[in-house]
């Protein structure tokens, strides 16, 4: 078959590019090349040579061109934007879990009390002696002057703890954590009450002997929570009567006064047990998280003015320990993604390789198209934005599978799953990036490839 002939057939698969008179000047060089190895310069070359120079392809041709191409190939182009929705898909998913986690952890921190102020008497005076001389311990009045001074505090309670031998019947002794708090206690510390009732302002008032217990202090001496409900020991040989068993929201990290086995009495009582008014802590919780940090100053101030410049009272919160954890659930988050990033990776090698065997296969239509007056750019613009298109329609697919996993979730399910614009944009932006750097070096070969020699391949 001669070079006429098949220059024929491939007029006919692309009828686009053989409509003008560049068409039969290359028909005709193609004709030359097989007796003459120095083949005369087209005519219209000469004419114009202006046009040559400047043309350029319209963004129109060049989408056409790569419609074209991947029509001709649609299972090529299906497998190949394959990796690239996977790769997108998979960013897209890994942040939505690296942000879902972090929002868990931070709830049930926040569960512990992040937005309660810890106020505790530290030292009585700046040196040793003064320290052992002088006492300056935290009072009701204290807790009360707070309340009314320093705005957003929801509940105050003081905490006196005590280590006391409990008598229960049958002589059994057992050293226990008795803490005297307030019944606002339970909402500052976020206490659930898993039988029975927690001690209220009736009961604080009249100084009613009850308890509420550890769920491990209702098992391990009664069996179970209903059944240590009712149930009294003594301390210090005075009978409690246990009314209610509770359990901490979420584990708390060591981070809590409560004990396994601990037991919680009203204030009102514990202090006849230590014979005086000093206490040295006290809990606030305030309104709002945001508010910790300026309350726990002014909460210090407060306190400072009422006692003796040489004593010492600290303000400790939760504070640090969101934002650490808030640091470590963004840089699991980062490094999940770095992983899945790698996905894109491989999907671009993917693209390059395709976009290789695709220059390859088509080193003849590049030289008919360098014989009609493309230029290098013009190839190079053409495969290029044919890896950019491959790359971009495997992120939007990929970007739409990633979106509706989690939106299938809400749906479907009692979950809230957050979705991050930024996920989206990043994966749409990582998608375009990996096309233009893994088609740059095809696009870049095509275009290298002299017009004479593409003509001659077989």
């Amino acid at each position: 078959m001669s070079s006429l002939e098949k220059l024929e057939i491939a007029r006919q698969e692309e009828p686009r590019n053989f409509v003008t008179q560049r068409a039969a000047s290359a028909i005709h060089l193609a004709t030359e090349l097989e007796t003459n190895p120095t083949p005369p310069v087209p005519q219209w070359v000469i004419a114009h040579p202006i046009v040559r120079v400047r043309q350029t392809m319209a963004s129109s041709e060049v989408l056409k061109l790569a419609t074209d191409s991947f029509r001709a190939g649609k299972m090529r182009f299906a497998l190949t934007a394959l990796g690239m929705v996977i790769g997108t898909a998979s960013v897209i998913l890994v942040v939505t879990i690296g942000l879902t986690g972090k929002q868990y952890i931070l709830d049930e921190i926040q569960k512990i009390g992040t937005n309660s102020v810890e106020l505790e008497y530290s030292a009585g005076g700046a040196t040793a002696a003064e320290q052992v001389l002088y006492n300056d311990f935290l009072t009701r009045d204290d807790e009360k002057a707070v309340d009314a001074q320093v705005p957003g505090v929801m509940y105050s309670s003081p905490v006196l703890e005590m280590h006391i031998r409990l008598s229960f019947s049958g002589s059994t002794v057992k050293d226990t954590l008795v803490l005297g708090v307030s019944p606002e206690y339970r909402n500052i510390r976020n206490l659930l009450v898993l039988a029975g009732r927690f001690f209220d302002q009736e009961d604080d008032s009249a100084h009613i002997k009850c308890a509420v217990v550890t769920e491990p202090f209702a098992r391990e001496r009664y069996g179970s929570d209903d059944a240590a409900v009712g149930q009294t020991f003594e301390i210090s040989g005075i009978p409690f009567t246990i009314i209610g068993v509770f359990k901490e929201s979420v584990d708390d990290f060591g981070q809590s006064e409560i004990a396994d086995e601990t037991v919680l009495i009203p204030y009102s009582v514990a202090r006849y047990f230590t014979g005086t008014e000093s206490i040295k802590q006290i809990y606030f919780s305030m309104h709002r998280m945001e508010e910790v940090p300026d309350a726990a100053t002014e909460i210090v101030r407060v306190v400072q003015g009422r006692h003796r410049p040489n004593s010492i009272y600290k303000a400790q919160t939760l504070k640090e320990l969101l934002t650490t954890a808030a640091k470590v659930a963004d840089a699991l988050t980062t490094v999940l993604v770095l992983v899945a990033a790698v996905t894109l990776v491989v999907g671009g090698v993917g693209i390059m390789n395709i976009m290789l065997a695709n220059t390859n296969a088509r080193i003849r239509e590049i030289g008919i198209r360098k014989a009609m007056g493309a230029t290098r750019r013009d190839i190079r613009l053409q495969f290029l934005a044919e890896a950019v298109i491959i790359s971009l329609v495997g992120g939007v697919i990929g970007t739409l599978v990633g979106i509706a996993i989690p939106l299938s979730v809400r749906y479907f399910t009692d979950y809230s799953i957050p979705i991050s614009i930024w996920s989206v944009v990043i994966g749409l932006a990582a998608a375009t990036l990996v096309g233009v750097i893994f088609g740059t070096y095809p696009a870049t070969r095509a275009a290298q490839l002299d017009p004479v020699e593409a003509l001659k391949y077989e």
